[in-house]
């Protein structure tokens, strides 16, 4: 019996991609299988995914998700060719088509995307790009794989490493903000326990906004009365460059991508 599908790594994005594809329909839980080598982690995917088979080699399959760490792509790409995937799609970030497609030889259309931590949940980023030959068909298959954890879109293969440094990075600069929010919170008087819960909702709130109505300059001008409180508090971020630090962050993260493809 040949899978369908077959996710090579069951880590945290492993199982997030498993996960939606389930509950997408895009295949049943006899058509895919996950492959883990650590015993303890195929015990809870197994209590996490009851019906889906999890083993500890590639299985005959059509197609195969590399979810593993970068330096085994290459390893894990071949094992699945061998296996007979005519699609690799890797979530690895810096592993570059080539390298992938010199790894599987012909016949192996190589699909490589940058998903996101907050496919955890379903609310998700992914680019997804092709090796030169792959088809609509095969960015089609990759895009339907990758719709059940968020938004995906397509970009050319050398704009993912901007994307990595945005959007695969974003997710901790976003997390460092919650942080300073509520650790200044509690400096100004409130209780840790109401500050957690009032900044996670200040952020799920403000993103809601921003992704219904768009226009990020528009909507801080709408809360910027001037010379009211919010305008003293975006004075202070602005003279302590915040705009330009994470500039310079996505900058850093993108750069370090670059040089993560280049070995």
């Amino acid at each position: 019996m040949a899978f369908e599908l077959v996710v090579i790594g069951g880590g945290n994005m492993g199982a997030a991609l498993l996960g939606g594809l389930l509950d997408s329909g895009v295949v049943g839980h006899g058509e895919v299988a996950v492959v883990e080598p650590y015993a303890p982690r195929r015990l809870e995917l197994e209590a996490s995914f009851g019906g889906v088979t999890i083993t500890d080699e590639v299985p005959p399959c059509a197609s195969a998700v590399l979810a593993v760490k970068p330096p085994d792509i290459p390893a894990v790409a071949r094992s699945a060719a061998a296996a007979g995937a005519t699609r690799v799609l890797s979530v690895a970030a810096g592993v570059t088509t080539a390298t992938i497609v010199a790894a599987v030889g012909e016949g192996v259309a190589v699909l490589r995307t940058m998903p996101n931590t907050p496919a955890l949940v379903g609310e998700g980023v992914s680019a997804l790009s092709g090796a030169a030959g792959t088809t609509d068909a095969d960015l089609d298959w990759a895009e339907r794989v990758l719709a059940g954890v968020g938004l995906v879109v397509r970009v050319a293969e050398s704009q993912l490493d901007a994307v990595t440094g945005l959007t695969g990075s974003g997710p901790a600069y976003v997390f460092l903000v919650a942080e300073a929010l509520m650790d200044a919170g509690v400096a100004a008087g409130l209780p840790r326990a109401t500050v957690e819960l009032m900044v996670a909702q200040l952020l799920v709130g403000s993103s809601k906004l921003l992704a219904e109505r768009g226009d990020p300059a528009g909507l801080r001008a709408m809360v910027t009365s001037p010379g009211g409180t919010t305008a003293a508090g975006v004075r202070v971020l602005e003279d302590r460059a915040v705009r330009a630090a994470l500039i310079g962050a996505v900058q850093a993260a993108t750069d370090r991508s670059r040089e993560l493809g280049r070995g």
